[in-house]
């Protein structure tokens, strides 16, 4: 499937899994870039597309926090209240740097939830999630280049 998405959509397809990676969704975009960047697409672009994608998701978590929380959370979203409780503790003891690790599997999307629900300025929140997100795609795609 995900080489048919490369395929059939390539950056737009890129943009649209990175996006959803980092809501809610339970998905990986990782493998993605991995494939582009072994295709043979524009590595800058795939990083460049992969993170501001992932970023505007985060983004859409954020105003999710921000503006409808207890309403979304209450009806339509089910969020790991583990994960939650765990986010809200590495939040607290670390602060906005904690956004650096967004991307982290299972408390990422929650930190940037609860960036929101604490009403986190626009743009410390969009510092540290973007610096996180950028550099791990760049590891991503400077690993794939190094082993192709």
């Amino acid at each position: 499937m995900t080489e048919e998405l490369i395929a059939t959509f390539g950056y737009i397809g890129l943009f649209a899994i990175s996006f959803l990676a980092a809501t809610l969704f339970p998905l990986g975009s990782e493998a993605v870039v991995i494939l582009m960047v072994a295709r043979g697409y524009n590595s800058a672009l795939v990083l460049t597309v992969a993170t501001v994608g992932n970023y505007l998701g985060s983004l859409t978590n954020y105003y999710v926090g921000r503006w409808g929380a207890d309403f979304l959370f209450a009806r339509y979203i089910q969020i790991n209240p583990r994960a939650l409780q765990q986010s809200q503790a590495m939040y607290q003891r670390w602060g906005a740097q904690i956004l650096f690790f967004s991307w982290a599997p299972v408390v990422g999307d929650a930190l940037t939830v609860i960036s929101g629900m604490l009403k986190l300025p626009l743009g410390v929140f969009s510092f540290w999630v973007l610096l996180g997100k950028a550099l791990r795609y760049l590891v991503v795609v400077g690993l794939t280049m190094y082993s192709i």
